[in-house]
C-alpha cells in the first residue's frame, strides 16, 4: 500500500469517526433521557450515515478502484435504500 493511499484512507477513517460523533451529539435521547421525534435531526443523521456508507464502500471495500458500473450501481443502491428509509420514515 502506498503512502498516498493510506494517508486517504487514514483520512477517510476519521472523517467516518466524526460523522459518528456529530451523530451521536444530534441525538436528543443523550440530553434529556426521553427521546423524541424529529423530522430535522432525522434526516440529518440518515444524510451523514448516506456519506458513511458511501465512503465506506468506496474506501474500506475498495470501490475506488472497481469497474464504473460497480460504482454507479453502489452508489444508486444507497440513494434507493435512503429514499425507502425516509420515506418511511416520513410516511
Amino acid at each position: 500500500m502506498t503512502t498516498t493511499k493510506a494517508r486517504a484512507i487514514t483520512y477517510v477513517w476519521i472523517l467516518v469517526s466524526a460523522i459518528t460523533i456529530v451523530s451521536w451529539f444530534l441525538g436528543p435521547a443523550r440530553v434529556a433521557g426521553t427521546a423524541v421525534a424529529s423530522v430535522p435531526i432525522t434526516v440529518a443523521v440518515l444524510a451523514m450515515a448516506f456519506i458513511k456508507a458511501r465512503l465506506i464502500i468506496r474506501y474500506f471495500m475498495e470501490v475506488r478502484t472497481a469497474p464504473v458500473w460497480l460504482k454507479l450501481a453502489t452508489d444508486a443502491w444507497l440513494v434507493v435504500l435512503w429514499g425507502v428509509v425516509l420515506a418511511i420514515y416520513l410516511w
